[in-house]
């Protein structure tokens, strides 16, 4: 249905684009570069917001069909990218986004269209509000592009679910090899930014939903420090951990994402605190060219064995180590035997909590008010129980009660092991200003039978950040037989600066990217096929 619904809203703005075929060709020029590069060029006359939102559309049609990154686009994004043309040429004051299109995981509200959290129970809901981190860019003057697909309900209704599924969007594939997982939930987000869909995107985690997707899809994905950034007006899971994120092709994109992003809001007491520890935009002075003096932790506990990602590790901190930076191995880390029991448990108390609130707040008219009428609303419907269960939504009903000693109890023994006693002590003890580890296994095959599982385990310690709630920036490190992996940059509550900084020296230094191929399976490559076409005799 909204698949129908966006073919027939995008034809109509093809019917709109009257460029030239030198406005054309000049706008394609750049939409590979990086977005604070394409804003500058508007900002100087050199491109226009107009073109540079025609390009992507075009480039949304021709290469999202295998992927099906993108679940809607604005219906108004030329005529904003119009209005935001005339300001700059009437010489008003634009912000520093101006004319830049966004693309947001469609968990995020925003005015002009459906926030569905790919669940058929809110495809009507539209709330005509805007959450909070798109008020901030709005008011830098970019342009929301649409949404992307997700993994439904951000990947917390089954444990044997498939990533990148929803009822609302359908199933989102990795553009590099579309046999694979484009992982969740923010899937959507990190196929669209390698398939370069749009200037920027964002996405939201919980527990690995920014770092994964980026990862396996081969583009930057910054997890801030959970109450840098509002989390009002996005449909949640948990209150202690949930934070949206910026998504980008490269660490100063998302560094200036964040940077506008963040923020103190008063309907989220999370981020009380976030003025005191602003990101500052990343002007020159801020960028560093070199690591000399900064020490990295190397997680060695978590790297797994498979041999082509230890040999991308390496060569990342190879590259780190050519910085300038001190290497300091960390072989091992202990943590309680039931700490992951008692995450679950946190976050189907959290979620039960939350999701209710979020339901009964909305202004639109959607049949599902709380919890348990969404569990029986899913139960009557034809497309959601398809695939596989809502066990997690049963569970977490008859969860421990976010005011009961259980919840509080497991809440305190996670963030005290993933926190004081995790990075905190990590840190402390290596006397570094940073961990690194990577940041997951390559992606894993796409299951409809099984769901999600990973032959290799999934690797890194990104858990540890999403529990203590802190920052987390994975930037493309390798590949592995046509498929990314990602080197993982973790530090201390509210660091988030300092982990953008060292990230973005080492992706200077580094050099590593990579481009999707949409090729059906890895023995599809142009140079297997020759060798899984069989011998012809003549």
């Amino acid at each position: 249905m909204i698949k129908k619904w966006y073919l027939l809203i995008f034809v109509a703005l093809c019917g709109a684009c009257t460029t030239t075929s030198k406005q054309q060709n000049m706008a394609l020029e750049w939409l590979d570069k990086p977005a604070h590069v394409q804003a500058a060029a508007i900002q100087s006359g050199e491109l226009t917001s107009y073109d540079l939102v025609s390009g992507y559309l075009a480039r949304i049609e021709r290469l999202d069909t295998d992927a099906n990154s993108i679940l809607a686009v604005n219906s108004q994004a030329l005529e904003q990218a119009k209005r935001i043309d005339a300001k700059i040429e009437n010489g008003e004051n634009v912000g520093a986004l101006a004319g830049i299109p966004v693309l947001l995981k469609d968990n995020i509200e925003t005015s002009e269209m459906a926030t569905t959290a790919g669940s058929m129970a809110l495809l009507n809901n539209m709330t005509e509000r805007d959450a909070p981190i798109v008020a901030k860019l709005k008011a830098s003057d970019a342009i929301i592009l649409g949404k992307t697909n997700l993994s439904e309900w951000a990947n917390f209704r089954s444990e044997s679910s498939i990533s990148g599924w929803s009822a609302v969007g359908g199933l989102t594939r990795n553009p590099h090899l579309l046999s694979r997982s484009a992982c969740g939930s923010s899937s959507g987000s990190g196929a669209a930014m390698a398939l370069r869909l749009a200037s920027l995107a964002v996405g939201t985690e919980t527990n690995g939903s920014i770092i994964c997707p980026s990862s396996m899809n081969g583009v930057v994905g910054f997890k801030p420090t959970v109450g840098m950034l509002s989390r009002t007006h996005i449909v949640p899971i948990s209150f202690s951990q949930d934070t949206a994120g910026p998504m980008t092709n490269n660490v100063q994109d998302a560094w200036l994402m964040a940077s506008i992003m963040a923020g103190s809001d008063g309907k989220d007491s999370a981020t009380k605190a976030a003025d005191e520890h602003v990101i500052k935009t990343p002007k020159a002075s801020l960028i560093s060219t070199d690591l000399k003096g900064i020490r990295v932790g190397v997680v060695r506990y978590r790297q797994g064995d498979n041999p082509h990602v230890l040999e991308a590790y390496e060569n990342a901190l190879n590259s780190l180590k050519n910085a300038g930076a001190t290497l300091v191995d960390i072989e091992d880390f202990e943590q309680p035997d039931s700490f992951w029991a008692d995450s679950y448990n946190v976050l189907l108390a959290e979620f039960h909590a939350s999701i209710n609130e979020y339901l009964a707040d909305s202004p639109a008219d959607i049949p599902a008010r709380d919890l348990a009428s969404l569990i029986e609303f899913n139960k009557g419907d034809d497309r959601e129980l398809v695939l596989f269960n809502q066990d997690i939504f049963e569970k977490s009903l008859e969860a421990a009660s976010i005011e009961s000693e259980e919840y509080k109890s497991a809440l305190a023994l996670i963030q005290q092991t993933a926190g004081a006693n995790g990075i905190d002590t990590l840190m402390k003890q290596h006397n570094v200003d940073v961990l690194v580890s990577p940041s997951n296994s390559p992606s894993f095959l796409i299951d409809g039978v099984y769901g999600d599982h990973s032959p290799g385990g999934f690797i890194g310690i990104g858990y540890l950040a999403a529990v203590a709630g802190y920052p987390h920036l994975t930037v493309p490190a390798g590949e592995v037989k046509h498929l990314p992996v990602g080197l993982s940059f973790i530090a201390g509550k509210w660091m988030d600066e300092k982990v953008l900084r060292i990230g973005s020296v080492f992706e200077a230094k580094h050099g590593f990217t990579i481009t999707p191929g949409l090729l059906p399976s890895r023995l599809d490559a142009p140079e297997l096929k020759p060798l899984t076409d069989g011998i012809v005799s003549k």
